[in-house]
């Protein structure tokens, strides 16, 4: 995918066989390219090779991403529409990817002109006289990418630039391209630029746009520059702005060839798959938890207590996700230090060790479904409530993931015989578990369960389950029987859960 590179990181160096002058460059038989026109066959040469076109992008595959390529093949300027954290950026950036690695350029042009097309006078003033003796640089791929997050403030300078009165002083004209100071536009000329939440704009900004995206010429202080622009424009919007609030003005909207929809992915499994690529977890978190967090963020977005205008980004999971993981890791790190020397709920008699032998373990980090608690508080800001919820944010949040927990509940565990859990607490025995509970603390006091190991198969646990995997299949089992309404359960005032009795 390509990136906005980082002003610290290293520039890709040029293979050394590349063409060093202009008369190089035509006997290598080189032509020039529009940007549009290089989308366009690069894109062609990937969907003939079969070769991944926008890697790293998840869910789009029979809906968005087959209109983004009739855009491209069109050679149509672009605007993505979607709601907050539908992938749009990345979308945008992954199209660098279709740029040749490699384009010839005037070294020094700060309009990365093309050595076989100048644009300046003073460019083909330099070609006409150097002639094929003229040096050429090149430039990589992940350098003409521009990017500009649309905010109220941003400038007509900023984005197409300003009169340079220290030039003007030096003698030139207005009409010189040389007093120009160029905005990041014209600087991403022979490249792609993406201007994020368009709406933003002010309008008289936007009126800025209009000659680039259209005549690809560029007019500053009322001064029309003839400079032919090579470009290819995409821009992001959220649909509530884009077509309620008309923050877009008219001609620039028609001046788009493309108007591409996003979207959340529509099914569980994708919704899993971009979890699982996106989220950067610093534990293990068991499928069967990632299945109650994927179905909880979708459960959010259709609740009619969350404002559906601002949507609900694909980070709200992402970063659930890497909570949980990281609740799993403090209780590691607890359990491992003096915090971890603290009793533990005691074990019921003939009960077996998690470790066989009386031994103590060091705790691994995995995560379990109580660990998702937690996200209802800390990831509450990431939802946009409607304004009756005011002050019950918590409360909702918490009731649907508890929903979400019941429906994976009967998704992977539905049918299986789970008697043996009911019948343990039936007896009278209680199960505690919680934040600082350990996998071998819990063990011990579940013992050996009949239907355990079918249960933690049905989660994907495997034959030999570690003690750290088996608690979590044990606290997944236990709530899910709670919500089902097949135990009794109960929180402690310390904040630990005793499951037992039948409610």
């Amino acid at each position: 995918m390509g990136r906005v590179t980082a002003p610290n990181q290293a520039l890709p160096v040029p293979p050394a066989d590349l063409p060093g002058t202009l008369g190089a460059l035509r006997a290598a038989g080189h032509r020039y390219q529009t940007v549009k026109q290089e989308l366009r066959h690069n894109l062609l040469a990937r969907m003939r090779s079969g070769e991944d076109r926008f890697p790293g992008i998840v869910g789009y595959d029979d809906s968005v991403l087959p209109e983004v390529e009739r855009a491209l093949l069109a050679g149509h300027d672009m605007v993505l529409l979607g709601e907050r954290g539908q992938g749009k950026t990345r979308l945008i950036r992954s199209l660098v990817a279709l740029l040749d690695e490699w384009t010839p350029v005037l070294p020094g042009s700060v309009l990365n002109e093309h050595p076989l097309h100048p644009l300046t006078p003073a460019s083909r003033a330099l070609v006409a006289e150097a002639g094929d003796d003229l040096p050429i640089g090149w430039l990589h791929r992940s350098m003409r990418y521009g990017e500009k997050l649309a905010t109220p403030d941003t400038s007509v300078g900023d984005l197409i630039g300003d009169v340079d009165p220290i030039r003007l002083a030096q003698g030139r004209t207005l009409g010189d391209p040389e007093t120009i100071h160029f905005g990041l536009v014209p600087r991403t000329n022979r490249g792609i630029f993406a201007v994020n939440e368009l709406p933003d704009l002010a309008e008289r900004i936007q009126v800025a746009l209009l000659n680039v995206l259209e005549e690809r010429d560029i007019q500053v202080r009322g001064y029309q520059l003839r400079l032919p622009l090579d470009l290819f424009l995409v821009a992001s919007a959220n649909p509530e702005d884009y077509t309620n609030r008309g923050r877009i003005i008219t001609p620039l909207k028609d001046r788009f060839g493309a108007e591409v929809r996003t979207h959340y992915p529509v099914d569980l499994d994708l919704e899993l798959a971009l979890i699982r690529q996106e989220a950067d977890l610093v534990a293990e978190v068991p499928e069967h938890v990632l299945e109650v967090l994927a179905r909880f963020a979708r459960a959010v977005r259709e609740s009619p207590s969350v404002d559906p205008r601002s949507g609900v980004s694909a980070r709200f999971a992402i970063a659930a996700a890497e909570t949980v993981a990281a609740a799993a890791l403090r209780r590691a790190g607890l359990l491992a230090g003096p915090a971890g020397s603290r009793a533990e709920p005691p074990a019921p008699a003939g009960s077996a060790s998690a470790a066989g032998d009386g031994t103590v373990r060091e705790e691994s980090p995995v995560a379990r479904v109580g660990d998702a608690v937690s996200v209802t508080s800390t990831l509450r800001g990431k939802v946009e409530f409607e304004s009756g919820e005011e002050g019950r944010e918590t409360e909702i949040l918490g009731h649907l993931l508890r929903t979400a927990t019941a429906e994976a509940f009967r998704s992977r565990l539905a049918g299986l015989d789970l008697s043996g859990f009911t019948a343990l607490v039936a007896e009278g025995a209680v199960i505690e578990t919680g934040e600082l509970v350990s996998s071998a603390a819990l063990l011990r006091q579940v013992g050996t369960v009949p239907g355990l190991a079918k249960a933690l198969d049905r989660l994907g646990l495997g034959d030999a389950p570690t003690p750290e995997q088996a608690a979590a299949g044990v606290e997944f089992v236990l709530e899910g029987l709670h919500l089902t309404r097949r135990l009794g359960k109960d929180v402690t005032e310390s904040g630990r859960t005793v499951y037992g009795g039948r409610s």
